[in-house]
């Protein structure tokens, strides 16, 4: 590859394991905000009416500060959230007893939510 290539820019990251809130529920939040800037996305996070939304808010919020550890001289304002991604974390398998002697399962999902800025 030759020197005239854009050289990537440093991604920090923030992740959280064993959310308690199922990881479609909380796609339906991370999508509003991948590829905004951080103001940008703070804001949609304020007027999102989900349970999630608070948990990602912190999430973006330690992503910057981990930016600002890890470079002091960097633009808060210029870093937009680059990537942002859900996985499925454990789920707890529980039993709902039913008629006749029957149980049904409940499953139980969480979510892995990882935010890299920059």
């Amino acid at each position: 590859m030759s020197e005239q290539q854009t050289q990537e820019k440093p991604l920090y990251k923030a992740s959280i394991k064993s959310v308690r809130i199922s990881p479609r529920k909380v796609r339906l939040v991370v999508d509003l905000i991948r590829g905004k800037n951080v103001a940008q996305a703070l804001g949609i996070l304020d007027n999102t009416f989900k349970r999630s939304s608070p948990v990602i808010k912190n999430l973006l919020k330690s992503a910057v500060a981990n930016a600002e550890q890890m470079n002091e001289n960097i633009d808060v304002d210029a870093l937009r959230v680059q990537r942002a991604f859900v996985d499925e974390g454990v789920t707890m398998k529980r039993w709902r007893p039913r008629a006749m002697g029957r149980a049904t399962p409940i499953r139980k999902r969480s979510s892995r939510i990882t935010l890299m800025v920059g």
